[in-house]
C-alpha cells in the first residue's frame, strides 16, 4: 500500500509543479502584454503631438519643406509599424527627425520663444520620458517570460503549452546613434 502512496504523492506533486509553471508562465505573459501596451499608448501620445509641432514650425519657418515632410513621413511609418523590432526602428527614425526639427528650430529665435512651440517640446520631452520607463518595464518583463520559457522544467510546459519567448523594444539605429553622440554645446 505504501507505494501505492508514494506514486500518487509523485503524481500530485508532478500536477502541482505544472500548474505552478503555467500559471506563471501565463501571468509573465500578461504581464508582457501590459507592459507592451504602456509603450504603445505613450508612442501614440507622442505621434498625436508631432503634427501640432510640424504646424507650429511651418508658422515661421515654411520654407524648410523638406525636413517637416521627413518628419510627418517618419511619423506615418512609426505609426504603422508592428512589433517591438519593427517599432523601436521606426521610432529611432522619428526621434532622428525631431532632433532635425529642433535643430532647424534654433535658426529662428522667434520660434524658439514661442509659448506653443516651448510647451510642445516640454509635452515631448515628459512623453519621451516616459516611453523611456515604459521600455524598461516591458522588456524587464520580457526578459522575465523569456528566462521562464528557456529554463528548465518551464521549457517543458512552455513548449506544451504553446507559449514562446519575446522580442525586447530595442531603440533603432539612428537612436542608438544620437544617445551615443555627445551633445553639443555652444556659447
Amino acid at each position: 500500500m505504501l507505494p501505492v502512496y508514494i506514486a500518487a504523492g509523485l503524481i500530485g506533486l508532478i500536477i502541482v509543479t505544472v500548474i505552478v509553471l503555467y500559471n506563471t508562465l501565463v501571468a509573465q505573459r500578461q504581464r508582457a502584454e501590459e507592459a507592451f501596451s504602456g509603450i504603445d499608448v505613450q508612442l501614440k501620445l507622442r505621434r498625436e503631438l508631432v503634427p501640432n509641432l510640424v504646424e507650429t514650425v511651418k508658422g515661421y519657418a515654411a520654407h524648410e519643406r523638406q525636413t517637416l515632410d521627413a518628419v510627418i513621413a517618419a511619423r506615418n511609418a512609426a505609426a504603422t509599424a508592428t512589433g517591438p523590432a519593427a517599432m523601436g526602428a521606426a521610432e529611432g527614425v522619428l526621434t532622428q527627425q525631431l532632433g532635425k526639427l529642433f535643430a532647424l528650430a534654433e535658426n529662428y529665435p522667434d520660434l524658439k520663444a514661442s509659448e506653443n512651440f516651448v510647451k510642445l517640446q516640454t509635452e515631448l520631452s515628459a512623453i519621451e520620458d516616459k516611453v523611456a520607463a515604459a521600455r524598461r518595464f516591458y522588456n524587464s518583463a520580457v526578459g522575465d517570460l523569456n528566462t521562464s520559457v528557456q529554463q528548465f522544467p518551464g521549457n517543458l510546459i512552455a513548449s506544451s503549452f504553446g507559449f514562446g519567448t519575446r522580442e525586447f523594444f530595442e531603440v533603432g539605429d539612428a537612436e542608438r546613434a544620437a544617445i551615443q553622440e555627445a551633445p553639443k554645446v555652444t556659447f
